[in-house]
């Protein structure tokens, strides 16, 4: 994660903010930053979100293509996340500078989304060790403010929320290779059930409290935490400890006790959201967690 220089004046600051529950910019320690987000701005995707948490700024896209099955999962469609740190984000990931954390953060996501609690990737199957839909999802880093865990896991769920995948029929198998006819109308499509894909919550230990969404100022101050994928029945997919510090056995289990509990009530926020954004129509943005 970038890491922001602070003098110790204003570390000390941050950690009696913290202590008593009242930090920089007035939140208690378990408040997140205003949430914005809007889908269906890309348009030749087949599904996009762009999502802002403060100053992290957050754009995804799908495309959706027709391939052959994994070998191992025969009867499932695959997803595949590739993840772009532009260098106008931050000064630091100018160069090479944004690919270790590019990394980390598709491979979190990888390993989060491979539960089958999250998405049911046999409804991406067409004919069964022959053909399926793959999922490529790009996501670009526009601006970096804190917590980027978070706020590329919630534009993500966002972006299949969006995405549309064309109904296809199969014609005829000769061989090994299937004729397959996708269907012209642009409105002759399915999508994904995402009730259930996760969304990350990321806190921070400072001093003897943790935070959830850090800004980068309190990423700084923080000698370790942790990031958990919470799906929305409640699962815990994936959990990543950040930082070289170490967390007392009573300290992690609270921690991970209060990440479902925040995931939970993420997760149905963001899908009330997205159903309003839905019905309002792909112009209107809207905001939660305010």
């Amino acid at each position: 994660m970038a890491e922001v220089l602070i003098s110790e004046a204003e570390k000390a600051f941050i950690h009696h903010g913290v202590q008593d529950d009242l930090r920089c910019d007035g939140r208690s320690r378990l408040d997140y930053r205003p949430i914005y987000l809007e889908t269906g701005i890309v348009s030749n995707a087949s599904g996009s979100a762009r999502l802002r948490l403060a100053n992290s700024d957050i754009l995804v896209g799908i495309k959706v293509e027709l391939a052959a099955p994994s070998p191992d999962k025969p009867s499932e469609g695959r997803i595949e996340f590739f993840v772009d740190c532009s260098a106008n984000a931050t000064p630091e990931f100018e160069g090479r500078g944004g690919e270790d954390l590019a990394n980390q953060i598709s491979q979190f996501l990888q390993r989060a989304y491979a539960s089958i609690d999250t998405l049911n990737l046999s409804e991406l199957c067409v004919i069964p060790g022959l053909q399926c839909w793959i999922l490529y999802i790009d996501i670009l880093i526009l601006e970096c403010g804190g917590n980027l865990f978070d706020a590329v896991s919630l534009a993500v769920k966002s972006a299949l929320y969006a995405t549309q995948i064309p109904s296809v029929k199969v014609a005829a198998i000769d061989g090994d290779v299937p004729e397959l006819e996708l269907s012209d109308d642009p409105y002759d499509t399915k999508s994904l059930n995402v009730q259930n894909a996760p969304s990350a919550v990321t806190l921070m230990k400072i001093g003897n409290h943790f935070i959830v969404d850090p800004t980068p100022e309190e990423e700084s101050c923080s000698s370790c935490g942790i990031i958990v994928a919470i799906s929305g029945n409640g699962s815990v997919t994936a959990v990543r400890k950040t930082g070289s510090g170490s967390l007392h056995t009573e300290t992690l289990t609270a921690m991970l006790k209060t990440s479902k509990e925040i995931g939970a009530v993420i997760n149905e926020l963001l899908m009330g959201k997205l159903e309003q954004e839905k019905k309002l129509g792909s112009s209107k943005k809207v905001g939660f967690m305010r």
